[in-house]
């Protein structure tokens, strides 16, 4: 006997959600708004920190599509936190380039530094440690995105170190 599932609802969008969502829809013919849905999931994880399917739902709701086409797209690109995740959250490139100048060392490093498996958040919230697929700066290997917004070239285990020693600081 299989456990019942929990139906989704929606979770409500406030004014300034909307008003965000708006401007971005108002960028598409009316009959494309569906172009806006990365937008109004990036605002959504923005605001919330990453995409509940609460909020995947809203989104759904909001363009008018099916909530699985909203839940392809969260789940499809690794920028979309399904999940709750640190402060900081730690993507570092580990694919072909990245690879070969010593991405999957540096995520290692990052983990072992920060006591935490790939994927995993630190006991006090402040940083997740992920391997990524490419960011596209593969001339700077390794990489790594910090918050997907701040890309970090040539991240050699000294940089790796002043980088977290210095977003604890910044915390403080």
């Amino acid at each position: 006997m299989s456990a019942a599932v929990e139906p989704v609802s929606a979770a409500p969008l406030s004014e300034a959600t909307q008003a965000r969502f708006a401007r971005e829809v108002a960028k598409y013919p009316p009959e494309q708004k569906q172009s806006a849905v990365m937008a109004c999931l990036s605002i959504v994880q923005q605001e919330q920190g990453w995409v509940s399917p609460e909020n995947e739902l809203a989104v759904a709701e909001y363009l008018g599509m099916p909530p699985m086409a909203v839940h392809e797209v969260t789940t499809f690109y690794n920028m979309y936190n399904q999940k709750p995740v640190g402060r900081f959250k730690l993507n570092v490139c580990t694919n072909a380039p990245c690879m070969f100048a010593g991405g999957p060392q540096a995520l290692q490093h990052l983990c072992d530094k920060l006591g935490v498996q790939p994927y995993g958040t630190t006991a006090d919230g402040m940083f997740t440690v992920q391997p990524s697929e490419c960011l596209g700066a593969c001339g700077d290997s390794p990489v790594m995105l910090v918050n997907d917004r701040h890309m970090c070239s040539y991240m050699s285990n000294d940089k790796l170190d002043q980088l977290v020693d210095g977003l604890r600081k910044a915390e403080d």
